[in-house]
């Protein structure tokens, strides 16, 4: 879908710079992520957090335990919304 990643880069701390399928750029901050204590409590490891990379469009770290969700991280970078049902296209 055009909301996939294509590439992940680790700017430093805990911010990455993403592109997405349908060509789209942008940076996110996963620090808030990393601050619920939920499952993301493993991405404050920054060896850990090294191990980011893309599997079938989205995120995954260590041995897949950990991932966000493709959609999720677009609506984030672009500023745009994801909308299903319409073609799969974003809409601003």
């Amino acid at each position: 879908m055009y909301f996939d990643l294509k590439s992940v880069e680790l700017v430093g701390g805990y911010v990455l710079n993403l592109e997405f399928e349908d060509g789209l750029t942008g940076k996110v901050d996963l620090s808030k992520y990393v601050e619920e204590g939920t499952v993301f409590v493993r991405l404050r490891d920054p060896l850990y957090f090294k191990t980011v990379r893309i599997e079938y469009g989205t995120l995954l770290w260590g041995k897949g335990e950990v991932d966000v969700a493709p959609e999720t991280l677009y609506e984030e970078a672009t500023g745009k919304r994801v909308e299903y049902g319409s073609k799969d296209r974003a809409i601003s």
